[in-house]
């Protein structure tokens, strides 16, 4: 391993390789350093790690701490007006994402049977059913369409909210504050105040459903006497903020990338049976969630290096998921790859709660979408999508489509 790759400054943003693949300077890193210092915007000195099996041991050891309340996590690119952080948050109620076992493991189990496989599986016919009704929308509309707009948002807000027993006719509100708490350019004050008008939205309405429960999610919760409603606040908000915003990403970047790799679509359409491994592909290939972080809870090695105590540690899944040390031809999308075994829902004990549910409606939704829309194509330049390289969460702010004849 080269010790003479140079350390970053900051997080590199731009896709300056490709609407799909890694910045050039994180693959760079990984080629020299999987395991590499980088200075932070603040000051702070702390790490980035990006080869696939350092990932994977790390997010395997929850030394590498998930908890914000033990020391200072460091953000590697600006926020305005973020001020400077000097001692550690405490963590916001039900917030199990940024816990470590046991209170971790304490509010995960809990939902645990909410969304096993089996679960997935009774669910399946419904969910196809709420994608071909979304389909049934966007073929009445005369095109050119934005396609995340009236399909790839749609789908997993109407699956989570049914599931969540969430209003859909509420959508309006908590789509536009994901959007600004998500948003990476926008001043600090602006996304507390998104995250504090989510959290009053839903826990208003979990004291609904503890008062009087309905058959959903959040109503199973509310009848644990256990769980205060600050923390069934804060469950209701990471389930409702992952629920729509990962898959939504998924289908619009998905759908993308397929366009613009012709021979892979061509293949699927006449291959439906292809579906599920080819999902798994695009998860690896586009890891819209590319980013997650950690803290060093004590002195700990990884791949040849020593990371301090107090450490943080940004981790890229992206460019792990793109790995040649991994995964033959990484930067290549093919559909009958085995791409299990990618990162892009996570490993170890925050591996995603819902990604039996999201490879159910990554299925139906390509699928449907596909057979269709046989003529799908985009309706401006590729090099004008807008990408989503101002969110956390990877994808496309708009993909405009056409097609030529009747959806059928």
């Amino acid at each position: 391993m080269s010790q003479e790759a140079p350390i970053p400054h900051g997080l590199p943003k731009e896709r300056d390789a490709g609407p799909f693949d890694p910045p050039r300077d994180i693959t760079r890193l990984r080629e020299a350093r999987p395991v590499s210092p980088m200075a932070f915007p603040d000051g702070h000195q702390g790490w980035i790690v990006t080869g696939y099996d350092a990932v994977r041991q790390l997010m395997a050891d929850t030394r590498f701490s998930s908890r914000q309340d033990i020391g200072v996590l460091h953000v590697p690119y600006e926020i305005p007006g973020l001020p400077v952080v000097t001692e550690p948050s405490p963590v916001e109620p039900g917030l199990f994402i940024a816990m470590d076992p046991p209170d971790h493991t304490r509010l995960r189990t809990k939902l645990t049977g909410a969304f096993t496989v089996k679960r997935m599986k009774m669910l399946e016919e419904h969910i196809v059913d709420i994608a071909e009704r979304q389909l049934d929308h966007m073929a009445r509309l005369t095109p050119p369409v934005d396609l995340v707009k009236e399909f790839a948002l749609p789908l997993p807000s109407l699956v989570i909210c049914e599931l969540l027993g969430v209003p859909y006719g509420d959508r309006e509100q908590f789509q536009v504050n994901s959007v600004r708490f998500l948003n990476k350019e926008l001043p600090f004050d602006e996304k507390i105040a998104a995250y504090t008008e989510m959290n009053a939205y839903l826990s208003e309405l979990v004291t609904r459903k503890r008062a009087a429960p309905g058959e959903d999610i959040l109503s199973d919760l509310a009848r644990h006497d256990d769980l205060a409603i600050e923390e069934l606040t804060g469950i209701a908000f990471l389930l409702l903020l992952a629920g729509h915003e990962t898959t939504a990403n998924m289908l619009g970047l998905g759908t993308f990338a397929l366009l613009e790799h012709p021979e892979q679509l061509a293949e699927l359409r006449a291959d439906p049976d292809l579906m599920p491994g080819a999902v798994e592909e695009l998860m690896r290939y586009l890891s819209v969630v590319d980013i997650v972080y950690r803290y060093a809870a004590e002195d700990l090695e990884l791949g040849g290096e020593t990371i301090g105590k107090g450490s943080s540690v940004v981790v890229s899944m992206l460019a792990a998921n793109r790995d040649p040390r991994r995964f033959d031809n990484p930067d290549t999308l093919d559909i009958r790859r085995k791409a299990r075994g990618h990162l892009s829902f996570g490993h170890g004990v925050h591996q995603c709660l819902g990604q039996q549910l999201a490879r159910v409606e990554m299925r139906a939704g390509f699928e449907g979408l596909l057979r269709r829309f046989p003529t799908l194509r985009l309706a401006v330049p590729a090099d004008e999508v807008k990408l989503r390289t101002n969110m956390q969460i990877y994808g496309v702010h708009e993909l405009p489509v056409t097609w030529t004849e009747t959806a059928r």
